[in-house]
């Protein structure tokens, strides 16, 4: 899996209530609708600069706070191709995999905002094409990139009727 797209940074500690805040939950079920308000406590303008593929980056523990699904879904449904960051929260991370949200970890300081950057996700690299450097992430296992490809857990058993990693 392939993406390409420009870069929009976030700092350490970025939890689910700053990529979808909680005053939204009760007001629809609808992604799409939510995705219009991904990540706007932290930047007010974030749906209207994102452009389809594009990564959200950031530090370390993204995702922390509560284990809400809408989270992972609602950066889905803003068309961001992957989160990029040093570390996440575990149930953060368990659920953007179930749900078919790619997420990197790397060493992100050498990605600034707006680097256009180009992730190939079997190779386990980042490729940043404004400062022309490559950027090692930590690989994803085999069974995450075919659930990955797959569109996420609950597609890949509609698929496979079962858990296959053939």
């Amino acid at each position: 899996m392939r993406f390409q797209g420009k870069s929009h940074k976030f700092g350490d500690d970025v939890n689910t209530d700053y990529i979808i805040s909680g005053r939204y939950k009760f007001k629809t079920l609808d992604m799409k609708e939510l995705a219009k308000h991904v990540m706007e406590d932290l930047d007010p303008e974030f749906y209207s600069k994102i452009t389809k593929g594009d990564f959200i980056v950031a530090g370390k523990n993204f995702g922390c706070g509560s284990s809400r699904e809408q989270a992972p879904l609602a950066i889905i449904n803003a068309d961001i191709s992957a989160v990029i960051a040093k570390s996440f929260a575990r149930i953060f991370y368990r659920n953007a995999i179930n749900t078919g949200l790619p997420l990197l970890e790397c060493d992100t300081d050498r990605i600034n905002p707006g680097d256009e950057l180009e992730v190939d996700l079997e190779q386990g690299v980042i490729r940043n094409i404004t400062q022309g450097i490559d950027i090692a992430v930590t690989p994803l296992p085999r069974v995450m990139l075919k659930i990955l490809a797959e569109g996420g857990l609950v597609e890949h058993f509609k698929t496979n009727g079962t858990f296959n990693l053939d």
